[in-house]
């Protein structure tokens, strides 16, 4: 009985490490799938294996995506100091999200002061070959937001979000 309980355990040891050992030459192996950017994208080459992405900084160490929000693109601004997702009025617009002044009920602080903004829920966004559902947004007014921003409510949605040497690494 001894006999078959340390192999037991010998066999739970090594299959931890294997396990281990897998997943660290899994991340360390090179990227060979490609995201085709779109026509209109003029920030760095974004690059996916499976259901996970790298991107590279820009000049200023931002991270821009062209993403597919209900079916349709817009660009953004990737952020981990927004809580949420947050839209121009004008793209909520296009997408179809068109609140009304009542709708405007949230107060966010934004780095121009505090500003009214409008609750919603985005049913899907995909970059690449990530895919999240049921995001909470929110809908500022133009005048206060430059871009759109791609919040925590997207990432925290993710299985991990990292940035490491001017790279941020996505993964579902």
């Amino acid at each position: 009985m001894r006999a078959i309980l340390t192999f037991a355990a010998f066999v739970i040891i090594a299959g931890i490490y294997g396990a281990k050992f897998a997943d660290r030459a899994m991340n360390d192996s090179p990227r060979a799938d490609a995201v085709q950017p779109a026509a209109q994208s003029s920030g760095p080459e974004p690059y996916s294996s499976s259901h996970s992405m790298v991107l590279d900084s820009d000049q200023r160490g931002h991270f821009k995506v062209d993403a597919r929000v209900e079916g349709r693109r817009l660009d953004f601004l990737i952020d981990t100091g927004a809580s949420l997702v947050i839209l121009r009025e004008s793209d909520a617009a296009y997408l179809g999200i068109r609140p009304m002044p009542v709708d405007y009920r949230a107060v966010v602080n934004t780095a121009n002061g505090k500003v009214k903004a409008a609750p919603t829920k985005l049913s899907r966004i995909e970059i690449g070959d990530i895919a999240v559902f049921d995001v909470p947004a929110l809908v500022l007014p133009d005048e206060a937001l430059s871009q759109n921003l791609l919040g925590v409510s997207f990432l925290s949605k993710l299985r991990r979000y990292e940035y490491a040497n001017g790279r941020l690494v996505l993964e579902q």
